[in-house]
C-alpha cells in the first residue's frame, strides 16, 4: 500500500505536515484500513480503501457535513479525501473518545432530536451512498411509504435473493412489502435527517462529555429509522430514551414499527456476512405477523 503517496496527497489537500513514521493502524471496522497519523496540526483519522471505494468516501464525507451543518451534534470535521494511484482514502479529525460513553448518552438523545428537526422536501437524498459496503439508493421520492418499499426494502430483498435467501422467506418479505400502509394508519412522517447506521460502534463521547457520531450513511427519512436501529444492537441506554422523547415525543404507534425498519438491517447483515442472520429475518417477519 503507497502510504507514503497517500501521507503526500493529504499534506498537500489539507495543508498540514504529517510526521514520517507516525503512522500506526487502529480499529476501523471490517471495510476499510484505519490509521491514526501524527501532525503538525494533531493527529488525524486515515481510512484507505481500495480505488472502488472512492464513491463510497465522498458520500461519507458528504454526510459528515451536512450532519456538522446541523449544528445538532457534533461529527468530525472532513480534513481531506481523494484517490492516490489505487488507493482511496478519507482523512478526518481526530476524535479523542472517553473509554466509557454512557454519562453521555442523555445529551445524546436530546442532540439526535435536533438533528431529526432539521428537514427535507423529500425523503432521500441528493447522491447515493452506502449502508457498510451496500450500495444504498437514495432516489428523492415524495411518500414515505414508496421510499421504504422500494429504496430500502426492496432493493435489499433484491440482493438478499441473489444471496440465496430461502424461497419460503422471499415470499414472507415479498408480502409484506404488499401491506407496509397497515403499519403508518394515521401517521405520516416528515423528512428528518438521518444518521442512517445508528448502531452502538456508531457513536461515542469525548473525553470532555461531548457525545459525537460518525460512520454515517445520511438520508432523509422517518426519524423512527434511526431509533428503530439504536434498538437493534443495544448500546444507547435508558437515559438516551427518555431524554429523545423529552426533546421530541415520538407519535404513538412507534413501537410496531421497530421490526420494520431494522428488517431492512437485517436484510442488509444477511447480504453482508450471510446466512447467521437469517434466524433473526424470521422472527422479525413473525413479529410484523402478528
Amino acid at each position: 500500500m503507497a502510504l507514503d503517496r497517500i501521507l503526500d496527497d493529504l499534506e498537500h489537500q489539507a495543508a498540514i505536515a504529517c510526521e514520517r513514521g507516525s503512522l500506526r493502524p487502529v480499529g476501523g471496522g471490517s471495510i476499510n484500513r484505519a490509521f491514526r497519523v501524527e501532525t503538525g496540526a494533531g493527529p488525524v483519522f486515515l481510512k484507505v480503501n481500495t480505488s472502488d471505494g472512492a464513491a463510497m468516501f465522498a458520500a461519507e464525507a458528504a454526510g459528515l457535513e451536512a450532519i456538522r451543518a446541523a449544528r445538532a451534534v457534533a461529527a468530525p470535521t472532513v480534513l481531506a479525501l481523494g484517490v492516490t494511484g489505487d488507493h482511496a482514502w478519507l482523512a478526518l479529525e481526530w476524535l479523542e473518545l472517553a473509554a466509557n460513553p454512557q454519562p453521555a448518552a442523555a445529551r445524546l438523545g436530546r442532540d439526535l432530536a435536533a438533528l431529526h428537526a432539521h428537514a427535507g422536501e423529500y425523503f432521500g437524498w441528493d447522491r447515493d451512498n452506502t449502508i457498510g459496503s451496500t450500495p444504498q439508493p437514495n432516489t428523492p421520492t415524495e411518500h414515505w411509504i414508496d421510499f421504504w418499499r422500494d429504496h430500502r426494502l426492496g432493493f435489499q430483498l433484491e440482493l438478499a435473493v441473489r444471496n440465496g435467501l430461502p424461497r419460503e422467506c422471499e415470499r414472507r418479505v415479498g408480502a409484506l412489502l404488499n401491506r407496509l400502509e397497515r403499519y403508518f394508519d394515521g401517521y405520516r412522517p416528515e423528512p428528518s435527517l438521518l444518521h442512517g447506521d445508528l448502531w452502538g460502534g456508531n457513536w461515542g463521547a469525548t473525553r470532555d462529555g461531548a457525545p459525537c457520531i460518525f460512520d454515517p450513511a445520511v438520508y432523509y427519512g422517518d426519524r423512527e429509522a434511526d431509533l428503530a436501529m439504536t434498538r437493534l444492537f443495544g448500546g444507547f441506554g435508558e437515559p438516551f430514551y427518555r431524554a429523545y422523547e423529552s426533546a421530541w415525543p415520538l407519535a404513538p404507534g412507534w413501537q410496531g414499527r421497530v421490526a420494520l425498519y431494522n428488517l431492512y438491517h437485517l436484510l442488509n447483515h444477511f447480504n453482508l456476512f450471510g446466512a447467521g442472520y437469517l434466524g433473526r429475518i424470521e422472527g422479525v417477519l413473525a413479529e410484523l405477523q402478528r
